[in-house]
C-alpha cells in the first residue's frame, strides 16, 4: 500500500483527488495521513467526502475513515465500473472538481460509456467553473486520445453559497493513446468577456466589463453581461476567454461580498496580460490538470507560465505513483517547457 503525506507540497484537496484518480487508474491501494493539515478547518469537508464517495463507486473501493474532518484515509479500489451515476454535492460544493477526480478513470480506464449527473457548485472560487471544463480542459484533453469523447451540458448554474447547479457528462473512453504537444499558441483569433450574474443588480457586470475592456484594451462590444435565470442563489462571475490556434483558455474571477466590480475585473485583467505576455499555450491552472492524463498516456510537452505549487504537487504526485520523473526547464521568466514521459 502507498503511504502518501496529505500535508506535502500545496496540502489541499486536489492531493486527496489526484491520488484517487492515480489509485484506481493503477490499481493502487494507498493510506493519506495529515488531510489538508495546513488548512484552517484540516481534514475531508463536504466537497472532498464527495469525491471520495464517487471514486469509491465507479471503483468499486473499500475505504476507511472516509468521514467528515478525518484527516486519514485508506483507499482499495476494485475496478472501474461504467455506468449511469448522480452525484449530489450539496451547497455549492464544487461539482467541477467531483467530476474531475472520476473523469480520468472512466476515459481511459473505462471499456463502455458513462452518463454522469452532478448536482452543486459550477461556479465557485478555486475550483474550475464549467466554461472552462467546456472550452479548455476538455478539448486538450481529447486532443490526448483517440476514441474518446465527452459531452457536458450545463442545465443551471449553481453559485457559492447556494449551489443548486445541475449539469451532465457522457463520457465514451479513449481507444488509444496520443502524444500531446503543445508548445506554441499561435495567433490569438479573439479575445471576449462574459460577466455573469445572478440575482444581483445588473450594473455590477457592466463595471466589471468596463474595467476589464479599459485594463486590456479589449473591443467593449465583445464583453458582454449574462443574466443567469433560474439560479438558487446570487452569484457573479468575470469570464475571459482568449482563443487562439491551438487552444482556447479562459480567465475567471468571482464576485464575493464586500469585494467592488472593479476589484474583480482588475484580478482578472491582470491574469489575462500575465498569459498573454508569457507567449504560452498553457495557462498557469490548464498545466496541473493535463500532468496526469499525460503521465498516464503517451507523455509529451507543453510550455507554460510558472508552475504553481499546484503543479510542482502534482509533479511529485506522478512520481509517487507512476514512478515518471516530469523535468520542468525556465526558458524565460515566466515561460516555463515541462516535459512529461510515458508510462
Amino acid at each position: 500500500m502507498l503511504s502518501i503525506d496529505g500535508s506535502m507540497g500545496e496540502g489541499g484537496g486536489q492531493l486527496l483527488r489526484s491520488s484517487l484518480a492515480l489509485s484506481l487508474l493503477t490499481s493502487t491501494p494507498f493510506q493519506m495521513t495529515k488531510i489538508r493539515a495546513g488548512r484552517a478547518r484540516p481534514g475531508l469537508m463536504r466537497q472532498h467526502l464527495a469525491a471520495v464517495h464517487a471514486a469509491t463507486e465507479i471503483g468499486r473501493a473499500h475505504t476507511e475513515g472516509a468521514a467528515m474532518g478525518s484527516t486519514e484515509l485508506t483507499f482499495h479500489p476494485n475496478g472501474i465500473r461504467a455506468g449511469n451515476y448522480n452525484f449530489a454535492i450539496g451547497g455549492a460544493g464544487s461539482t467541477t472538481l467531483v467530476f474531475q477526480t472520476i473523469l480520468l478513470p472512466l476515459l481511459l480506464g473505462g471499456t463502455e460509456p458513462s452518463n454522469l449527473t452532478f448536482e452543486g457548485g459550477t461556479h465557485n472560487p478555486m475550483a474550475p467553473p464549467f466554461d472552462f471544463l467546456e472550452k479548455t480542459f476538455l478539448p486538450v484533453l481529447v486532443k490526448m486520445t483517440s476514441g474518446a469523447r465527452v459531452e457536458i451540458r450545463l442545465e443551471r448554474h449553481g453559485f457559492y453559497p447556494a449551489g443548486g447547479g445541475l449539469w451532465t457528462a457522457t463520457v465514451h473512453p479513449a481507444t488509444e493513446h496520443s502524444r500531446l504537444e503543445l508548445v506554441h499558441r499561435g495567433e490569438v483569433r479573439a479575445r471576449h468577456a462574459t460577466a455573469l450574474v445572478a440575482q444581483i443588480a445588473p450594473a455590477v457586470a457592466l463595471r466589471e466589463l468596463d474595467t476589464l475592456s479599459n485594463l486590456l484594451g479589449w473591443d467593449r462590444n465583445a464583453c458582454k453581461p449574462t443574466m443567469v435565470r433560474h439560479s438558487h442563489g446570487p452569484g457573479n462571475a468575470l469570464l475571459a476567454t482568449i482563443e487562439s490556434d491551438n487552444v482556447v483558455e479562459v480567465i475567471t474571477g468571482f464576485g464575493e461580498r464586500g469585494v467592488r466590480a472593479e476589484t474583480v475585473a482588475e484580478g482578472v485583467a491582470r491574469e489575462v496580460a500575465r498569459y498573454l505576455a508569457a507567449d504560452v499555450p498553457v495557462g498557469e491552472h490548464l498545466a496541473d490538470q493535463l500532468l496526469l492524463p499525460m503521465a498516464l498516456g503517451a507523455g509529451g510537452t507543453f510550455r507554460t507560465v510558472k508552475p504553481s505549487l499546484h503543479c510542482l504537487t502534482q509533479i511529485e504526485l506522478v512520481k509517487l505513483f507512476l514512478g515518471t520523473a516530469i523535468t520542468t526547464t525556465e526558458e524565460a521568466p515566466d515561460a516555463w517547457r515541462i516535459d512529461v514521459p510515458s508510462k
